[in-house]
């Protein structure tokens, strides 16, 4: 039986000082989840241009499949401006409308997300009601839905977010969104409490938090498991938090214990971190290799 996770939403070319390169997070972690040896398909759109052919080759370039990449003629392949000017904390700009804000629903697609094991999604592919309402749709269909929270202002909205918690079974966030979402809701600021919270209010299976360097929290049946992060020689962290949950997600799909799901995911992300660029090639040894090194 396939054991398929779908990744639905945006691909783009992140424009960095040093050239362009393919990104988008459900672009991003489809590459690593491929690259963790699970089965994985993408549902994106590109424009009928140059770019959108550059990125529909690097698409395949990685080994994943383009049946599910869509080719628009009315809007331009998606681009994003990332500043780098600190490592640690990269700044982007959004170009908007472009290709994948228009992901038009297809019976295929439908009928793909209700036979895989789970459906990725973030909150940026739903800024436009295009792609929003085909994933609304798709939604309804997935048996477990993985909320990948991507909160770049002005590119969400509060009733965006709050529905997409609500059909979501596992939900991953960084520590600043995890603050400004239970401000919406609630004056809980401890970060356990608060998960804890965000599990019972919208029925979720799992929580995770990110921290940075500080590593990551994990939320599930009633326990929290912390991991710390792994030391390492940054040189930017572009998908590093898409390589940690794709990393996650594969320790969830198998069954693994929660917190050597977490410690793995945290080690898969710290070493994409070590590369440039969101979807440096590497394998499941070379995570374990790094696992094994002694802290410093």
């Amino acid at each position: 039986m396939s054991k398929t996770i779908v990744c639905f939403g945006e691909i783009l070319w992140d424009v960095l000082p040093t050239g362009k390169q393919p990104g988008g997070a459900p672009f991003n972690v489809a590459v690593h989840l491929h690259q963790l040896g699970l089965p994985v398909e993408l549902i994106s759109r590109v424009g009928d241009d140059e770019l959108g052919q550059e990125l529909t080759d690097f698409v395949a370039s990685k080994g994943l499949s383009t049946a599910y990449l869509q080719q628009g003629k009315t809007h331009l392949t998606g681009v994003v401006k990332a500043n780098v000017d600190d490592a640690n904390e990269v700044t982007y700009k959004i170009v908007q409308p472009v290709a994948w804000d228009y992901i038009q629903y297809e019976p295929a697609l439908e009928q793909l997300v209700a036979q895989a094991d789970m459906l990725v999604f973030g909150s940026l592919a739903a800024r436009q009601a295009g792609t929003r309402e085909t994933l609304y749709r798709l939604l309804e269909h997935a048996r477990f839905k993985v909320f990948d929270v991507n909160m770049r202002p002005p590119h969400y909205t509060k009733e965006v977010v709050k529905y997409l918690l609500e059909k979501a079974d596992l939900v991953k966030m960084n520590h600043h969104e995890l603050a400004e979402i239970m401000a919406w809701f609630t004056p809980e600021t401890d970060r356990e409490a608060a998960m804890q919270w965000l599990a019972e209010r919208f029925k979720l299976a799992a929580v995770c938090v990110t921290c940075g360097a500080d590593g990551a929290m994990l939320w599930t049946n009633g326990h929290l498991y912390r991991a710390p992060g792994v030391s390492v020689q940054v040189r930017d962290t572009i998908g590093s938090g898409d390589a940690f949950l794709a990393a996650l997600l594969k320790g969830w799909q198998a069954g693994q214990e929660p917190g050597e799901a977490l410690r793995f995911a945290c080690a898969t992300g710290a070493l994409v971190a070590t590369h440039q660029g969101a979807t440096p090639t590497f394998t499941e040894a070379d995570v374990r290799a790094l696992q094994a090194e002694p802290a410093v």
